[in-house]
């Protein structure tokens, strides 16, 4: 088995969502919304069991239903000319190409940041475990800055790949092929 089809079987988003779903996550506000959002409410989630006791529980349960949700709260966008849209589509994109099939300028980097963004949560995850606020607050940073670099790399890999070959790949409802 693959890392990729790993990941596709962890994330339903990557392997489980239709066109249209992802269609939707383009929308920036959905995009921003779960940039802005989605870690934070999970850390604070995390951080909230010295507030609130057993109740963080419930905390926890209600941020992972908005990351679940998020993709499917907006419609989709009138333009897909934002940095947000063109990322999920490059990123779509990138999940869904063959390594063969991904420009050869864009086959380590995301890889990389892809790593370097897990590295960052798995210490962000020990400094909430812990209630340490230094790893919280670096793993966070570490997390974030890396994520944020690969999406500007699926922008680039969305303007590299734009033309038939994109249209194809991004309107494709099969999960596990590449572009048809």
């Amino acid at each position: 088995m693959t890392a990729r089809s790993r990941l596709r079987r962890l994330f339903p988003m990557i392997s489980g969502a239709d066109a249209e779903t992802w269609a939707r996550h383009a929308h920036p506000v959905s995009v921003w919304t779960r940039i802005l959002f989605g870690l934070p409410l999970l850390t604070l989630a995390g951080w909230s069991r010295v507030w609130i006791g057993p109740w963080w529980i419930a905390a926890l349960a209600a941020a992972v239903f908005f990351i679940r949700i998020n993709p499917r709260m907006t419609s989709a966008p009138r333009s897909t000319e934002n940095w947000g849209s063109k990322s999920t589509m490059g990123e779509r994109l990138w999940l869904r190409m063959s390594r063969d099939q991904v420009p050869p300028w864009h086959r380590s980097v995301p890889r990389i940041l892809v790593a370097g963004a897990a590295l960052g949560h798995a210490v962000l995850l020990y400094g909430v475990i812990a209630l340490e606020p230094w790893p919280t607050a670096f793993g966070y940073a570490t997390g974030m800055l890396c994520k944020l670099w690969y999406l500007d790399r699926m922008v680039w890999l969305e303007r590299d790949m734009a033309g038939p070959i994109h249209a194809r790949a991004w309107t494709s409802a099969h999960p596990e092929g590449g572009p048809r």
